[in-house]
């Protein structure tokens, strides 16, 4: 997925001493409003912000949730999971849709796991005659081929079945793993087929398992070591900030050995972030942007195929809560701990209501377990959940230092494609700023928060002078916000998703 996430309202930063490092940086826990940045892209992987981290993986167009369509050469007809799932594969579609699709399972560079319409895996029918078919709910040795592409055209495959066989397209109706032939790459040959391969996430799982164990671990290291620093949250506190969000990973609570295809060094690099918090006075919210299971299908929550499994088990949600009362354990004596997010961006429907508030008010019992006065900050489903949704919850419950975070961005909707740069800005002016009056009354809710914004938009051909207005429009809105805003993100390839090099190249100017 690309990008996301700006604001302001006048601040002065305090100045905070601290000693050394899980200690507390100043006498009290800090205030909103903030003006913060997100380090998006540093401790959870997103490949449109870091494409560099991808860059060399074998078979790199073949990474976990990888779709892939498969087309006989001989029959000319798509391989399709009959049914959806739960019967045979077959050879006989003449377009490709649903269960004419497969998201790969990488087991490493050339083996694979075919995941299908009714998320059942490829396999061999040991109980009769040996067709392809696809009834397992969980994959083995049985459901993992290799893809053997044609060298010199490497949208022709072969796929190698279990039992070192290639499969072939007998007929329309009859797939099976027997093919013994010349391996040859002829359009007479049933065990070729034309492949084609699309909608690849870049997700933490995605280049970690990419690069597989031997190799991610010094690659996320260096990553780490490297993409955010000591002197970036210098930067940070001297241009008029004064605070970042910090996304993690659910695998963090268990590093340095998280459970694969997780590489440990996260944690690591986390207690920096807050030494270096500590030396340059900036507020700190931890982030859980990646739950178990994934809250929402996409990479920036570490999903292993697009599938949205988080909050379907009361499992689930315990170990969830399990991570935010390990994050809370161990940095509550840091009053530059500002709050902790439960959770990022959790999807509707997918997401119900019951198991968010369910955990909600378990992770907000977590963390005031180690923390009176830590803000819980409580991330609104997307989709079409009425974002006051929360509020009764929250105060029938008599929360207390609870914030509701929102994402406001002028992409992801059709209704920003033909809109000009005065529509942008007015859209911000009206729409934007009713929205968040909607939020903040009646008073005595919780306090709000533009958790992600971005000086981005779909308009084409606008200069500079278009984008600084439009930066100014939504700061100047996003300010009347009572926890404050974060703008997404400190650095990404893209300049306008860039906040250091917004301000450095004199897009955005934040007040003193």
């Amino acid at each position: 997925m690309l990008p996301r996430r700006i604001l302001l309202p006048p601040l002065v930063v305090i100045a905070i001493c601290c000693s050394q490092l899980l200690v507390p940086c100043y006498g009290r826990r800090g205030s909103a409003p903030i003006r913060a940045v997100n380090l998006g892209g540093w401790l959870v992987t997103e490949g449109w912000i870091t494409p560099r981290l991808f860059s060399g993986i074998p078979n790199g167009d073949l990474l976990d949730g990888t779709q892939v369509q498969l087309k006989s050469v001989t029959t000319g007809k798509y391989l399709c999971a009959e049914d959806g799932g739960g019967t045979i594969i077959v050879a006989n579609r003449s377009a490709a849709s649903g269960w004419e699709t497969f998201r790969l399972w990488r087991v490493n560079e050339d083996h694979f796991n075919f995941k299908v319409f009714s998320d059942r895996f490829w396999g061999m029918d040991t109980s009769s005659n040996g067709n392809i078919v696809a009834v397992a709910t969980k994959p083995g040795d049985s459901e993992t081929f290799e893809i053997v592409r044609n060298p010199n055209n490497r949208s022709l495959v072969r796929i190698r079945a279990p039992n070192g066989s290639f499969i072939q397209a007998k007929s329309e109706v009859l797939v099976t793993p027997d093919y013994t032939g010349n391996q040859g790459w002829g359009d007479d040959d049933p065990s070729v087929f034309t492949m084609n391969a699309f909608g690849a996430l870049q997700g933490e799982f995605q280049v970690t398992n990419g690069w597989g164990p031997d190799k991610a671990p010094q690659v996320m290291q260096n990553h780490w070591n490297t993409f955010v620093v000591e002197d970036d949250f210098k930067f940070i506190s001297e241009n008029g900030l004064n605070a970042v969000r910090i996304p993690v990973g659910w695998w963090i609570a268990s590093d340095p050995t998280p459970p694969k295809p997780f590489v440990g060094g996260s944690l690591d690099a986390l207690d920096k972030a807050f030494a270096w918090a500590k030396k340059h006075g900036i507020q700190v919210i931890i982030d859980l942007h990646a739950a178990p299971g994934s809250q929402n299908g996409n990479e920036h929550s570490a999903s292993r195929d697009g599938s949205q499994e988080w909050g379907k088990t009361e499992a689930n949600i315990q170990q969830t809560v399990g991570v935010i009362n390990f994050l809370t354990a161990r940095y509550a004596n840091w009053s530059c701990l500002l709050g902790i997010e439960l959770i990022n961006e959790p999807l509707a429907p997918g997401v119900t209501f019951d198991s968010l508030s369910n955990y909600y008010k378990q992770g907000y019992d977590a963390v005031r377990s180690h923390t009176a006065d830590a803000y819980v900050i409580m991330s609104v489903r997307l989709g079409q959940a009425d974002q006051k949704e929360l509020y009764p919850m929250i105060m029938d419950n008599k929360y207390m230092d609870v914030a509701i975070d929102v994402h406001y961005y002028n992409l992801f909707s059709d209704i920003f494609n033909n809109m000009t740069v005065q529509q942008n800005i007015d859209y911000i002016n009206k729409k934007r700023a009713s929205d968040l009056n909607y939020l903040l009354h009646p008073s005595g809710g919780p306090q709000v928060f533009i958790g992600e914004w971005v000086a981005e938009w779909q308009v084409q051909g606008a200069n500079k002078s278009d984008y600084k207005r439009f930066a100014a429009a939504q700061m100047e809105v996003y300010g009347r916000a009572t926890f404050g805003w974060s703008y997404w993100t400190l650095k990404c390839q893209y300049l306008h998703w860039d906040l250091e090099r917004m301000i450095q190249q004199g897009y955005m100017a934040l007040p003193e």
